[in-house]
């Protein structure tokens, strides 16, 4: 559809420096299930807003990316998930960066985003308990805390599984 009219919703993800991404692409499409993974390796900062807000969700993209430098990001440990593995990260930087946005949405959020955001990484999901275990003790065994950066934020337009890339707004500031 033309323009930002389209109401398919919108998925809005940090960006982790391209070292780290890869990192954790290589690790979901290793332990994910194939034919469930439709989307890369990401962190979540908002599940949906409403994809006729595409331009005024650019334009304060640009506004609040523009005025942050890189969020520091710290890689600290591996959660199981019942039926998958995720990452958990701290980065009050990134949860401020998100807040700002979410105040600014506030009449676009749904309940899943107005809950509150526990940065993590998700590299395995909908796997059976006993293989999500076995990935969980072998990525847990080998796992060492890590920093990293978030550099920006990522726009998707959901499209019923799959994602379409919309954009990035780079933080930019000092």
């Amino acid at each position: 559809m033309a323009g930002g009219f389209d109401p398919r919703p919108l998925v809005l993800t940090a960006l982790l420096e391209p070292a780290v991404q890869a990192r954790f692409e290589a690790l979901r499409r290793l332990h994910f299930p194939a034919e469930r993974n439709q989307v890369p390796a990401h962190v979540t900062l908002f599940h949906q807003l409403p994809g006729r807000e595409l331009e005024a969700v650019r334009r304060r993209l640009r506004a609040v990316c523009g005025q942050v430098p890189p969020q520091a990001v710290a890689v600290t440990e591996v959660q199981f998930r019942g039926s998958g593995v995720a990452y958990k990260l701290r980065s009050p930087g990134l949860v401020d960066v998100r807040g700002e946005l979410a105040d600014g949405w506030d009449t676009l959020l749904i309940p899943q985003d107005r809950a509150g955001f526990q940065p993590h990484m998700t590299v395995q999901n909908k796997a059976e308990p006993a293989v999500a275990r076995e990935s969980y003790r072998m990525l847990s065994s080998e796992f060492r805390p890590f920093d990293t950066l978030a550099t920006g934020i990522a726009i998707w337009r959901y499209c019923g599984g799959p994602w379409e890339a919309l954009g990035t707004a780079a933080f930019r500031g000092r």
